[in-house]
Parts: structure tokens; sequence; C-alpha cells
């Protein structure tokens, strides 16, 4: 079906993990970042894709998930047969625990998929996990980690990949104390978001990139509040791009929208880099429904997402506006990023019963999100 894409106007094509994973979190949790699940076929059967891709004019674009891999890794599952203390526990971030009996987690920080960000092993001691348990957190101090994946990104790009979008890309250096915080009143700077010593991480795969004759893309998830602190990404020897959530959780108001396109084009031209503009992705709820309700924003807020989940939604008045918003989006300038289905006009399918949802984030709030 290539060339339905391409006839569409496509020009890029983004394929989520397509790596072996267990799928605690829809392939996110990588076990091999250079093999493809059986799942979804062989390497070979994606080195044909590519080259098919390519014959029609469509670049691909793979994901990259720097900040974790799968507890099933071959890393981690030495690293907790080696014990404490071994040069293998050194590629992620385990601690001894506080309290008596080390029972307490090492710090007070939270997962983003609910409870505590620390998982107590055998031995006594605890990993760190920002997301799902099943996704232990790289130590990126350590330089094994970020030879590994200089090498991943050559591997695909020698595959014939046009580009990588990188999976949290903000969230991958910690404060190496591991101090407490107060989420309700962040500290700057943040123990584990934005900190300042990741632009020299991306300035080495932006290097990596730029050393291939047809130049490879570094495309950024990036969610941030702060747009100056967001630009920096895109300086001219990071990344080329960055996904635009503002404009996503953008609420459908005509001023609303202006501000934001304004805000956003001029926080781009400092930096010389393209903007982007997304209407939904995997994280979100799709905007043809979100469209169709009274409250129109969408924000990360879990007690937001919980208000409005099942809202009613006119999917009359939600298409319409879905419609207009397409039209808007695609006349602005910079790329456009379009979340499968889309291209119909699907809406959010909202009446799951629960033993049918795999969202580590629904199990590990007790179905609130």
């Amino acid at each position: 079906r290539l060339g339905h894409l391409r006839d569409l106007g496509v020009d890029a094509i983004w394929f989520s993990p397509w790596y072996p994973s267990p799928m605690a979190d829809a392939g996110y949790d990588v076990a091999d970042h250079r093999d493809i699940d059986p799942a979804f076929g062989t390497l070979a059967e994606a080195s044909k894709l590519i080259a098919e891709a390519h014959d029609l004019g469509l670049r691909i674009i793979v994901d990259i998930v720097p900040n974790h891999c799968s507890d099933q890794h071959p890393w981690f599952v030495e690293a907790l047969g080696a014990g404490p203390g071994a040069e293998a526990r050194e590629l992620f971030w385990f601690r001894d625990g506080r309290g008596p009996d080390g029972a307490e987690p090492p710090n007070n920080w939270p997962s983003i998929f609910g409870g505590p960000a620390w998982t107590r092993v055998p031995d006594g001691q605890w990993y760190l996990h920002l997301f799902a348990p099943e996704q232990p957190d790289f130590n990126w101090n350590n330089p094994k980690v970020r030879e590994e994946f200089a090498d991943i990104l050559r591997f695909w790009f020698d595959l014939g990949v046009d580009g990588v979008r990188i999976d949290s890309a903000a969230l991958i250096v910690k404060d190496p104390e591991l101090a407490d915080f107060d989420p309700a009143a962040p500290p700057v700077p943040h123990p584990y978001t934005d900190r300042d010593g990741i632009h020299e991480i991306y300035r080495g795969w932006r290097v990596v990139a730029d050393s291939y004759p047809d130049r490879r893309a570094l495309i950024g998830e990036i969610w941030l509040a702060d747009s100056a602190r967001f630009a920096r990404y895109l300086r001219a020897d990071e990344m080329h791009t960055a996904f635009n959530f503002d404009f996503l959780a953008c609420p459908w108001e005509a001023a609303a929208l202006r501000a934001n396109i304004d805000t956003t084009l001029a926080d781009h031209a400092p930096v010389g880099a393209p903007a982007t503009w997304v209407l939904s992705n995997h994280d979100v709820t799709r905007h043809v429904t979100r469209y169709g309700r009274a409250d129109t924003t969408f924000d990360h807020d879990p007690a937001h997402r919980r208000r409005l989940h099942g809202s009613p939604a006119d999917p009359v008045l939600g298409s319409n506006r879905a419609r207009a918003a397409a039209l808007l989006t695609m006349a602005l300038p910079g790329s456009v990023y379009l979340y499968q289905g889309e291209q119909l006009g699907l809406a959010e399918v909202e009446d799951l019963p629960d033993q049918a949802r795999q969202d580590p984030m629904f199990a590990r709030s007790g179905g609130d999100n």
C-alpha cells in the first residue's frame, strides 16, 4: 500500500517501535534495538520495505527509545544477575533503599505511568523506571550507554532509514544525586527533565546524522512548557525538528490558535528550524472526538483527562472542525504529522471494556487514566 500513501501526498512514514519486545508498553519496552519483532516481520523484510519506499520517493522514520529498555533486554538481565556493585548495574540506576532495611525507595520520584518510579529486586536494591517497571531507565552518565546508542543510530542509518523520532527525548539525563523533589513546585533544574547536560548527547547524535552523504533527520518528542528551552533542542548542531505539542493541546478557539501559531513561528525563527504541526498522536484523544466536546483542550493532567474521558461529543461537529483543522494545519509553514487513521477521520474508541485495555498507565492508575 505504499503507493496509496504516496498518492495521498505523504512524503515520509514514521514507524513506532518495531523491535523485539514483550509489549508491556506497545513496543516502547525494547528488548533488541537491532532487529524486528516477529509479529511485524523480519529485518530482511524491513530492509525491502525501506528500499521500496525510496523507489516511490517516500522516506522512512523509525522510533528510537533512549530513556529505557525492556526488563528482558540482555543488559538488564545481566545486571539483575550480577548483584549490587557490579559493573553491569552501572548501565542503569540501581540504588539501595532508604529507611529500615532499605525498604523504602531511594527517592520520592513518581512514575509517569502512576505509582513510584522505583521497583525493588530480590537482592534488596531498587532500580529506576520513569515509566512502567518493565522499562528500566538507562544511566546516560555511563559512556557505554552513549556509545551503544550512537551505534544503534548507525545501524539503522546504514540500513537506509532517513531519520529517527526520539522518544521522551527530554528525560534521559538525571540528577546524579537522585534528590527528592516536590512535584507541585519543581526545582530548576528539574531532576530528570530538560537538564542542561542533555544537549551534549544530541550534538553527538547530530554528528552521526550529518556523517551520511544524504543527511539523516533527528526529530524530538519534547513536552516542555518553556518555549525558549524547547527551542534550544533545535539549534543548528542538535535536532532538526521537534513535535509542537502546544498546538496539539490548543482548544478550538480562533484567538488561541492564532496566538499559538504566532508563538510557534517566533520561537523557531531564532534557531532557523522548521515548525511541526500535529493534531493527534498515540498519547492523546483523537481530535475528531476532542473537537466535538464542549471542552476541546488536551493536557497531561490526569484529573483533566479523567473528567473529559467519555464526556459527550458531537461527531458531526467534531468531524467538521477536524476537516477545518486539517486545512489550516496543512497551510502552515513547516511539516505536518498525521496520526494513522487521521486520513480516514477516525474518532476515539472510548467504550472498550477494562479487560481489553493494554495501556500500562491505565493499569498502574487503577483505571483512572
